[in-house]
């Protein structure tokens, strides 16, 4: 696959001058959208709507933008996301698309239909083979982002605790996976307490999805059901005193290049586009219901 040419447009604009969705506009369409044969082809476009409480995410104008010019070109575009495999507000397409609403992300403000990508359990996957794939054999990806004709992914960059950084790789890999796709990435490593740092607080307890954090009423502390823990990392950014850690120092590698050849399952052999957004560069990820303030000032607009 030879390297894409880059485009890029910053955030600045004069008074009464370009809009920032305008901008994204005139930056894909310079970047070769319309290269793409987009006419009467189903278009799946990859975001994350937020988690509730998080307030750094892509704004829906952004989508808006991207949806338009797809629509200009004769595309049927949709917003989609697949479901988490922690509690909050997206582990079910039924209160995925409440999270999206609220978010802002209607079908009016987003000008196309929202699919969650998995389906209503996260059950709805398709196995993608990864020919010459090291970490994975077959990828589980969601139905409805197999199905499309064009993928475009639109991502905001920003701070992971896991991965250093969320990118474009990031945004595919681990978001077009399906909740047992997301499992099988996460499944690298497990998590320990340092119980010298554990305040018995039970945040942790809160975010993990498979029962595997105990609290042991004797000495006040967290430990970890290894028998139960999948290696999904939700606790570690949920720690205040990093009291956990993962017991094997590869888990984050192996998870990135898992992520990497997810992300080759969901792009290999089909018309696709990218664009990548670095505003509100929050520490941690769009998956956190809160959000810091952002450890970088905006840079701009990416797209390829």
């Amino acid at each position: 696959m030879e390297r894409a040419q880059v485009y890029f447009s910053d955030f600045r604009t004069k008074a009464f001058g370009d809009s920032m969705p305008t901008k994204l506009k005139k930056l894909i369409k310079a970047a070769g959208i319309g290269e793409i044969d987009l006419d009467g082809k189903f278009a799946a476009i990859k975001l994350h709507f937020g988690e509730l409480g998080n307030i750094s995410y892509l704004r829906p104008n952004y989508a808006r933008a991207v949806v338009d010019v797809v629509k200009e070109l004769g595309g049927k575009p949709f917003l989609t996301d697949c479901n988490t495999l922690y509690p909050g507000s997206r582990k079910n397409a039924l209160e995925h698309l409440e999270c999206a609403w609220e978010n802002g992300f209607t079908a009016l403000t987003a000008g196309c239909p929202i699919l969650i990508g998995d389906g209503l359990k996260g059950t709805d996957d398709v196995e993608v083979p990864v020919p010459g794939g090291e970490f994975v054999d077959k990828a589980l990806i969601g139905r409805a982002i197999m199905d499309a004709d064009v993928f475009i992914s639109l991502t905001h960059f920003k701070g992971h605790e896991m991965t250093g950084f969320g990118g474009t790789i990031k945004n595919i890999g681990m978001g077009c996976g399906s909740r047992a796709g997301k499992m099988h990435q996460h499944n690298n490593g497990q998590a320990t307490i340092h119980e010298d740092r554990c305040r018995g607080c039970w945040i942790c307890q809160r975010e993990c999805a498979n029962d595997a954090l105990v609290f042991d009423a004797s000495t006040r502390k967290m430990h970890v059901d290894l028998d139960k823990c999948v290696g999904c990392g939700r606790c570690l950014g949920s720690c205040n005193f990093d009291a956990i850690e993962f017991v094997n120092g590869n888990a984050v590698e192996i998870l990135n290049y898992r992520m990497a050849e997810y992300t080759k399952a969901v792009v290999t052999g089909r018309p696709q586009f990218h664009i990548s957004l670095v505003v509100d560069v929050s520490p941690n990820c769009d998956c956190h219901g809160e959000n810091d303030a952002p450890i970088l000032p905006n840079i701009g607009m990416f797209a390829s």
